[in-house]
C-alpha cells in the first residue's frame, strides 16, 4: 500500500488552520486544479488571476476530493460542504506553509533550475536520468512561479532520493521568495537571452534577477553556469558572493567541468561525447538539436553532483524524448498517403531558442522532395527591442537553407521585410490564416518547424497537422493559473 503524502494531523499543524469537520486521516496528494484532481486530495481553494477556486469546490468534491482548503473571508457560502473544511487567512499562504514543511521534512538530493531558455527540458531530462539513481519527484508541467513552486513543495513526498524544481520570472525579485522556499542543495542556470527583455534594462539585469537562485542554496550547496555564456562569470561570482561551496561550469569551453566533446546528428536523434568532471561519458538521446546536448551536459554534471550514478544516468538519457512544444518530432499523414516531419516547438520563444530551433530544422534533411519550412509567430515580451531582435532573424534563416517562411503575428511581420529577395515568405494576421494556407501548401517530404510564444497559439496549428496521427494531446493548465514564468 501507498504511504500517504500527508496526515490529515500533520497537514493542519503545517498550515496553521482551523478544522471543520474531521480531518481525514490520510492526505493522497494536493490539488488546485478540479481538473486533474484525484480521490483523496486536499483542493486548495487558491484565488488566480483569472479563476477562484472557491467558484470550483462542487467539481473537487465531484472529483473525490477528501478535504477543501479554503479561506475564513468565503466561509459563510460553504455551509452546504459536508466534507472536512480546513479553513486558513489565505490558502496560498498556507500552501507555502506547507511547502516549508515538505521541504524541512524531506531527505532528498534538491536541484533547483533557472535560466531564460531550456529550463523545462532540463528538468524532464534530468528527471528522466536520476530515475535510473533513486526515486524521483519534479514540477509538474512548467510549474514554476509563485503557485507551481510551493505547489510542486506540498506534494514532495517524504522518502523521495531527488527532487527538481524549475523557478521562472518575469520580473527582479520573483525567483528570491521562490528559491528560499525550495533550499536546494544545487541550482543551475541553464542560459541567460532576451527573453522578457520587456520587463528590464537589459540582459544585465536579466542575469541578475536569474543569479537571484543561488541565494537559496541550502548550506554546502554547488552552482552549476553555462561556460559559453557571456554572463557565465558573472553567474559564478553570484554564487560564491551567495555562499555557494562548488561553482562550476558546462559548455564547450575549454574551462567547463562538464564538456561537450563531440556531437552527432543521427537518423532518430543523436550522439554525444561529455567530459564530466573528468570522466568520458558517452549518450545517446532520441531527439536532435546541439542546445539539448548542451542541457544534458547540466543534467550529467547535476548527477554527479548529487551523487547519482553517472553510467545509469547517462543511459537512460537514450529514452528520453523532447516533450510537446519543445522539439517534440511527429509525423504527419497527407490525404494522399504521404507524410510530412512536424518538430513541435510551439510552447515559447525568445531570440536564443529561435536560433537553436533555426538551427534543428537546418539539420534535418527533408524527404525526396521534401522543402524545409519554418513557420514562426511573434516573440512577446521584448519591449522596445521587439522590431529590432525579429528583424535579426533573417540571417540565421537565410544560412539554415530554408525553403518558405510562415509568420504571424504583428511584431514578427517586420521579419517578413528583413527577408524580402532571400526566401519565400508569407505573412498572415492570424493563426486561422496562417493555419488554412499551410495546410494548402505542405507536401510529401517536407520538414517543417514552428515556432512562436505560447500566446500566439501555434500549438493549435501543430495539433491540426498531426491529429491524423494521433499524436495530438492536451495539456490541461490549473485554473488558478497565471501563465508560467520565464
Amino acid at each position: 500500500m501507498t504511504e500517504p503524502l500527508w496526515t490529515g494531523e500533520a497537514i493542519l499543524a503545517a498550515t496553521g488552520g482551523r478544522p471543520i469537520g474531521n480531518m481525514p486521516e490520510s492526505i493522497t496528494g494536493v490539488s488546485i486544479d478540479t481538473r486533474t484532481v484525484k480521490p483523496g486530495e486536499a483542493f486548495f481553494a487558491i484565488k488566480g488571476e483569472r479563476f477562484d477556486g472557491h467558484d470550483f469546490l462542487s467539481a473537487a468534491v465531484a472529483s473525490g476530493a477528501s478535504l477543501l482548503v479554503v479561506s475564513e473571508k468565503r466561509l459563510p457560502a460553504l455551509a452546504r460542504f459536508s466534507i472536512p473544511l480546513l479553513v486558513v487567512d489565505d490558502v496560498l499562504k498556507a500552501m507555502e506553509r506547507l511547502a516549508v514543511v515538505a521541504r524541512m521534512r524531506t531527505r532528498a538530493n534538491v536541484i533547483a533550475i533557472t535560466g531564460s531558455v531550456g529550463k523545462t527540458t532540463t528538468k524532464e531530462a534530468l528527471r528522466h536520468a536520476l530515475a535510473a539513481c533513486g526515486t524521483v519527484h519534479a514540477s509538474a508541467a512548467s510549474f514554476n512561479n509563485h503557485w507551481g513552486v510551493p505547489l510542486s513543495l506540498a506534494r514532495l513526498p517524504e522518502d523521495t532520493d531527488f527532487a527538481i524544481f524549475e523557478i521562472g520570472m518575469n520580473h527582479p525579485g520573483e525567483i528570491r521568495p521562490l528559491v528560499k522556499l525550495v533550499q536546494p542543495h544545487v541550482a543551475i542556470v541553464t542560459l541567460i537571452a532576451p527573453a522578457h527583455l520587456g520587463h528590464f534594462r537589459d540582459l544585465q539585469e536579466i542575469a541578475e534577477a536569474k543569479g537571484e537562485i543561488f541565494e537559496g542554496l541550502a548550506a554546502g550547496g554547488a552552482a552549476i553556469v553555462n561556460a559559453d555564456d557571456p554572463f557565465g562569470p558573472h553567474l559564478a561570482n553570484m554564487a560564491r558572493a551567495a555562499g555557494a561551496m562548488r561553482i562550476t561550469s558546462f559548455g564547450e569551453a575549454a574551462t567547463a567541468e562538464y564538456r561537450l566533446m563531440r556531437y552527432q546528428k543521427l537518423d532518430g536523434g543523436s550522439s554525444m561525447e561529455a567530459r564530466i568532471d573528468g570522466v568520458n561519458v558517452d549518450v545517446r538521446l532520441a531527439s536532435a538539436g546541439r542546445h539539448l546536448a548542451q542541457n544534458v551536459l547540466a543534467v550529467l554534471g547535476a548527477v554527479d553532483l548529487v551523487g547519482g550514478d553517472l553510467a545509469r544516468a547517462a543511459a537512460a538519457l537514450a529514452g528520453w524524448r523532447a516533450g510537446k512544444g519543445r522539439g517534440a518530432r511527429h509525423d504527419a499523414a497527407l490525404p494522399d498517403g504521404g507524410s510530412f516531419q512536424v518538430i513541435d516547438e510551439s510552447y515559447n520563444a525568445n531570440p536564443a531558442s529561435m536560433r537553436a530551433s533555426i538551427a534543428v530544422l537546418a539539420s534535418t534533411e527533408p524527404g525526396p522532395g521534401g522543402r524545409r519550412v519554418a513557420v514562426m509567430g511573434d516573440m512577446l515580451e521584448l519591449g522596445e527591442h521587439a522590431d529590432q531582435l525579429h528583424g535579426e532573424l533573417a540571417q540565421p534563416l537565410a544560412e539554415a537553407a530554408v525553403d518558405a517562411v510562415f509568420l504571424v503575428g504583428p511584431a514578427i511581420r517586420v521579419l517578413a521585410d528583413a527577408l524580402q529577395g532571400q526566401i519565400a515568405c508569407q505573412w498572415f494576421g492570424s493563426v486561422q490564416e496562417l493555419q488554412a494556407r499551410l495546410k494548402e501548401y505542405l507536401k510529401a517530404g517536407d520538414v517543417v518547424m514552428l515556432k512562436a510564444s505560447n500566446g500566439i497559439g501555434l500549438a493549435r496549428v501543430v495539433e491540426g497537422l498531426v491529429v491524423a496521427n494521433g499524436h495530438a494531446d492536451e495539456v490541461a493548465t490549473p485554473e488558478t493559473s497565471a501563465q508560467p514564468a520565464g
